[in-house]
């Protein structure tokens, strides 16, 4: 199946905090399911980052408050940890999460046991036993 490698906390937040953007520096035409890989490398300052985008997303979608996100030795990486659909790729977007050059849009996030797997840049294929 395809997937693409997300750096934590990014990924715990598309599972479990309704980050409905995947922002990047190129553009897809791919549609579809894909499988979310959490990358195993992951700074402090990354997920204070994150932790503070998710805040600020969180406030202007206040149905999803009350969600903590795991502790930084919580998180999983290294491996498959869910699965969503890329339903556009976009240029603008209303939504929180979005800043840089394009937006991969999410819908349906499906959080998968934790299955460890070597990541890749870009999109790449894994088959789940």
């Amino acid at each position: 199946m395809r997937t693409l490698s997300i750096r934590q906390p990014w990924a715990w937040l598309i599972l479990n905090a309704g980050k409905d953007i995947e922002n990047r520096d190129w553009k897809t035409t791919y549609r579809g399911r894909i499988l979310i890989h959490a990358s195993k490398g992951m700074t402090r300052d990354e997920y204070f980052d994150a932790a503070e985008t998710a805040i600020d997303a969180l406030t202007v979608r206040p149905h999803q408050r009350g969600l903590t996100l795991p502790a930084f030795k919580q998180l999983e990486r290294g491996g498959i940890v869910g699965s969503v659909e890329i339903s556009d790729c976009v240029e603008e977007s209303d939504s929180p999460w979005f800043f840089g050059y394009y937006g991969f849009v999410l819908r349906d996030p499906k959080p998968l046991p934790f299955y460890p797997v070597r990541g890749q840049l870009g999109f790449f294929d894994v088959k789940l036993p």
